[in-house]
């Protein structure tokens, strides 16, 4: 993914998200999250951290992708 670009989520999904880091931070961490503290640390990690896990589905994708042609090409006559 280009630096240039970002992930775009859904007004729906990104509610959804910055209500399940609330969530996290109160059970996991016994912090109360505000709605701007959660979308802030949302923004971090779309911006951040998402494109790796995004980049590594992409790879492991084409490895799959390249696997299985080369299956493919092992049933020629």
């Amino acid at each position: 993914m280009k630096s240039t670009e970002r992930i775009k989520l859904s007004k729906e999904t990104r509610a959804h998200m910055i209500e399940e880091i609330k969530r996290y931070f109160l059970n996991e961490r016994d912090e109360e999250l505000g709605e701007l503290a959660a979308g802030l640390f949302l923004d971090f990690i779309t911006k951040e951290l998402a494109p790796e896990f995004y980049n590594q589905g992409i790879y492991d994708s084409s490895n799959y992708m390249r696997d299985k042609s080369e299956d493919l090409l092992s049933i020629q006559i």
